[in-house]
C-alpha cells in the first residue's frame, strides 16, 4: 500500500518525507519543484505489540508490517492543465492507494510561499481544485456506449455520469454515494479525488507548543470545509475541459469540496506536526527523544501518529505470527478472511488453506504462549469463514 505526499511547493514535503526514511533522501530547498521524479520510501508502521510477542517466543528478529510513501513535486494553480509540469505530477498521484495533503499553517519569512503569503483555506482549495479538474478532464475522455452494450458497460456509464456532475459541483469524487456495482465499474477510472485523504498541517514550534488553539484554528478550517460554497477569490478559472450536457448546473469554479469530517471517516483525516522538528528529534537516542519531545507536550512523535492514520485509512489491520525465527505483522484489509490472509505468507497457504488457530494479543500476552492459551481454552479454531481482526495471534493449517 502506498501514500503520495502532496502539497504547494514549500510547505514541507520533503522534510516530512525524510524524516519519515530517517534520513536525507529528498531535496528541501527554499524554491520551488526542488522535488521533480518522486522519491520512494517503505516506512516501518509502529506497533508496540511486536517487541511483547518477540520476547514471549524467545526470538530476536521483528517484522514489521510497512507502508510506502512517495514524495510528489507541489502541485500549483493551473497543474491540471500542465502549469509547474503539472501533468507529470497528476500522474505520479494516480499511482498512489491515498494521498498525504500537506498544508503549511507556519509563518516564516525567510521561506518563499507561491502565492506570497499563509493562507490554509486557500492552498488546500488551490490543490483540491486541481485534483477536480485532472478527475473532470479524465472523465470526459470516457466515451457513451453505442449500440448494444454489456449490462457492465450500462453501469460503468451511469457511474461516469453522476461522477461528472459531483465534481462539477465542487464535490470530490470520495463524497459520492455509488452503488456497488457501479463503485466497481469507476474504480478502473483512478480518479485523483476517490482516493482517501489524510491533511497534515505544518505548523510552527509555537503553534505545536500551543496546542488548544492550533487544534481549534485547524477545526475552524476543516469546518469551513465540510460543505460547498462559492470561490470568494473569482481567479479560478472554469474547467475548458467540454461542456456538461447532463444537466444544467454551472462549471465549477473553484468552491470547496465537501468533506465528510475531521476524522478518519469519509475516507480523511487529519494531524498536525512540525517537520522540521520531526527532522531533529532523529539526531537524539530514543531515551533524550522522549525528553525532547515532552518539551512540546507530545508522547509519541508526528511522524508515528502520521504511520497510524494512513494504515487506518487505508482500512488496514495488522495480524501477528510468532516463532523461533521472527515475530512479525502482516498487512491486510480490514474484512479479510483467515485463507486470504494466509496467502499474504505465501500463495500456497492460501490455496491450501485447512484452519488457523487464533488467540487474540492480549490473551497470548496475559498467559505467556499458545501453550496456556490453549490450556486456558483461549485458542479460536476458525474455518474459511473467519473475518480477521486487528491483533489477531495466528498460527495457519496447511495441506499438502
Amino acid at each position: 500500500m502506498s501514500i503520495g505526499i502532496v502539497g504547494l511547493p514549500n510547505v514541507g514535503k520533503s522534510t516530512l518525507f525524510n524524516a519519515l526514511l530517517k534520513k536525507t533522501v529528498a531535496d528541501a530547498a527554499n524554491y520551488p519543484f526542488c522535488t521533480i521524479e518522486p522519491n520512494v520510501g517503505v516506512i516501518e508502521v509502529p506497533d508496540d505489540r511486536l517487541p511483547i510477542l518477540a520476547k514471549i517466543v524467545s526470538t530476536q528478529k521483528i517484522v514489521p508490517a510497512v507502508v510506502e510513501f512517495y514524495d510528489i513535486a507541489g502541485l500549483v494553480k493551473g497543474a491540471s492543465t500542465g502549469e509547474g509540469l503539472g501533468n507529470k505530477f497528476l500522474s505520479h498521484i494516480r499511482e498512489v492507494a491515498a494521498i498525504a495533503h500537506v498544508v503549511r499553517l507556519f509563518e516564516d519569512g525567510n521561506i518563499i510561499h507561491v502565492q506570497d503569503t499563509v493562507d490554509a483555506l486557500r492552498d488546500i482549495q488551490t490543490v483540491e481544485t486541481e485534483l477536480i479538474f485532472a478527475d473532470l478532464a479524465t472523465l470526459f475522455k470516457q466515451k457513451e456506449p453505442k449500440g448494444k452494450f454489456s449490462k457492465e458497460e450500462g453501469i460503468r456509464y451511469d457511474a461516469i455520469i453522476k461522477l461528472k456532475n459531483h465534481l462539477n459541483a465542487g464535490s470530490s469524487a470520495r463524497t459520492l454515494r455509488l452503488t456497488d456495482d457501479e463503485a466497481i465499474q469507476a474504480k478502473d477510472l483512478q480518479l485523483l479525488t476517490m482516493k482517501p485523504e489524510i491533511f497534515v498541517f505544518n505548523v510552527s514550534e509555537e503553534q505545536l507548543m500551543e496546542k488548544e488553539d492550533t487544534e481549534q484554528r485547524i477545526a475552524s478550517i476543516m469546518k469551513y470545509y465540510t460543505t460547498p460554497s462559492p470561490d470568494k477569490s473569482g481567479e479560478t478559472p472554469p474547467y475548458k475541459g467540454g461542456e456538461f450536457k447532463q444537466d444544467s448546473s454551472p462549471p465549477y469554479q473553484g468552491g470547496v469540496p465537501a468533506v465528510e469530517s475531521d476524522s478518519t471517516n469519509g475516507g480523511r483525516g487529519f494531524i498536525f506536526l512540525n517537520a522540521k522538528l520531526e527532522n531533529d528529534v532523529l539526531a537524539f537516542e530514543e531515551a533524550d527523544q522522549k525528553e525532547y519531545l515532552n518539551q512540546y507536550n507530545l508522547k509519541e512523535t508526528g511522524l508515528n501518529r502520521l504511520i497510524k492514520t494512513a494504515y487506518e485509512t487505508l482500512g488496514l489491520i495488522s495480524f501477528l505470527t510468532g516463532g523461533e525465527l521472527e515475530a512479525r505483522a502482516w498487512t491486510i484489509k480490514n474484512g479479510t478472511l483467515a485463507p486470504q490472509a494466509a496467502g499474504t505468507i505465501h500463495t500456497d497457504f492460501e490455496k491450501n488453506f485447512i484452519k488457523a488457530d487464533i488467540v487474540q494479543f492480549d490473551d497470548f500476552v496475559a498467559l505467556g504462549g499458545w501453550s496456556k492459551a490453549r490450556e486456558q481454552g483461549k485458542v479460536q479454531i476458525v474455518g474459511k469463514d473467519y473475518i480477521m481482526k486487528d491483533g489477531d495471534v495466528v498460527e495457519f493449517k496447511i495441506g499438502q
